[in-house]
């Protein structure tokens, strides 16, 4: 696809980190909108209490807080580990 200039190079490398980020950005927006129509059309299961103040609901909104951390985690590993070593061997 990409020949072995460093320009080709520095596409292909642009190329990998939009293809990283969006499919994190689906992840999330999958995540988070599924939550969104679970609270606005299924309430009932949203209201059912494991235990008194504890519902399904609030367990949930925790765990996509909780996912956005960790994806935002995924990402910086990811740019740490294999894009901006590759970055820096362009430089060079």
């Amino acid at each position: 696809m990409y020949g072995n200039s460093k320009d080709d190079l520095l596409k292909a490398l642009a190329a990998r980190r939009w293809r990283v980020a969006g499919a994190l950005t689906v992840a999330m927006l999958v995540a988070y909108l599924g939550f969104i129509l679970l609270v606005a059309f299924n309430r009932p299961l949203m209201g059912h209490q494991f235990v008194p103040g504890l519902s399904v609901g609030i367990v949930l909104g925790a765990l996509t807080i909780l996912l956005a951390w960790v994806l935002t985690g995924v990402y910086m590993l990811w740019a740490n580990r294999k894009y901006d070593r590759a970055l820096d061997e362009l430089r060079r």
